[in-house]
């Protein structure tokens, strides 16, 4: 049969013009078998468009907030467009990969080739790839899911557990951070356990002022509460602040201390900020108050070992002093002695000398 089983149009309508069938299979390979891949190609890209068409709506229709948690702020627009963008790239690739792949498989028939063996050497490699990059395709699994669930993104304040700082960059692969001393911190996303998020959506600052046991409680409360207050209508500062503070009242009976828990509801990121100037504005109120904000206190017990006796030496020094009375002793007899010999060598001189004037008298 002429053109083949399955003959193309382009052949027959050759074949019937001209009965020539090696001229009409030649055209039908030539002209069919081109406009077919063509078109191929072009259902493929048309697929494309509007696959990622589909998910970019999908996807803004999924990432919009209520208005309760402040999806309206600037910082939450621009974190939930960063998100979405994010998530119709990744979606849109693995869409755009599944199409084109299928429409080169639909072209490699056109061609005649088998495809059971491609598809199996294609299925042997792709269980070596998967075994070998395990921990690879453990952490795309893992990017693509915190980007999906917002877990959080560029500009938040994180703790991973080894590493806490802010978030540089986020991907699939890895989140960069920063701490605080400046040191960048490369995470794989397949081995963080659990993300402790410091500044999404809104934060607490948290204070524990602590006063002395025989302050006024009551009396102390007022100036916190007050300082606190007098933060919240600063215009410098009210823009920061959510939520009128609240002052939570006594929270520890410590050793030295009675801690008493103030907390006010900031915007992301800005606690810290709010914490350090309070804790200035506390510390002159209280000190103008006259309420004592206590400091460690300790008694200690100084102890003398042995009960050995306060004028002994422990060289002997008290037998050194019995020694050193003697010798003055013996010194003084000495002196004495010499001079009575003196003295009686003296007397013998002049009676000598009298002696032969009697003698000359005489």
């Amino acid at each position: 049969m002429p053109c083949g089983e399955s003959p193309s149009w382009v052949c027959e309508r050759v074949y019937e013009a001209t009965e020539n069938e090696a001229l009409a299979e030649a055209l039908g390979w030539i002209v069919h078998r081109p406009l077919k891949i063509l078109l191929i190609g072009l259902l493929a890209w048309v697929g494309v468009r509007i696959s990622k068409r589909v998910i970019a709506r999908v996807v803004r229709g999924i990432d919009q907030q209520p208005l309760s948690v402040g999806a309206l702020t600037p910082e939450a627009a621009a974190r939930a467009s960063a998100r979405a963008q994010t998530m119709s790239s990744v979606l849109g690739g693995l869409a755009t990969a599944t199409i084109y792949t299928i429409a080169f498989l639909t072209i490699l028939g056109e061609f005649n080739i088998s495809l059971g063996p491609l598809l199996a050497g294609a299925g042997i490699a792709g269980v070596a790839l998967g075994f070998g990059a395990q921990s690879m395709v453990k952490d795309f699994l893992a990017g693509f899911f915190m980007v999906v669930e917002d877990q959080f993104g560029v500009g938040d304040v994180i703790d991973v557990g080894e590493a806490t700082g802010t978030v540089e960059k986020v991907t699939l692969r890895a989140t960069r951070l920063r701490s605080v001393d400046g040191t960048v911190w490369h995470v794989p996303n397949g081995v963080i356990q659990r993300v402790g998020n410091q500044s999404q959506q809104w934060a607490r600052a948290l204070l524990d002022v602590s006063v002395a046991y025989g302050t006024d409680l009551r009396q102390a409360q007022d100036v916190i509460k007050a300082t606190a207050d007098a933060l919240y209508h600063d215009e410098e500062w009210i823009d920061l602040l959510l939520e009128e503070p609240e002052l939570w009242g006594v929270e520890l009976l410590a050793a030295d201390s009675v801690d008493i828990r103030l907390v006010l509801k900031t915007k992301p990121g800005m606690q810290w900020k709010v914490m350090r100037e309070l804790r200035i504005r506390l510390k002159e109120a209280l000190d103008a108050a006259g309420i004592e904000i206590p400091f460690q206190q300790r008694t200690l017990w100084i102890r003398n070992e042995g009960g050995a006796d306060a004028d002994a030496t422990p060289d002997g020094g008290a037998d050194d002093d019995e020694d050193e009375d003697e010798d003055d002793e013996d010194a003084g007899d000495s002196d004495a002695g010499d001079a009575g010999e003196a003295g009686d060598a003296g007397h013998g001189r002049d009676a000598g000398a009298a002696e032969p004037d009697d003698g000359g008298s005489t």
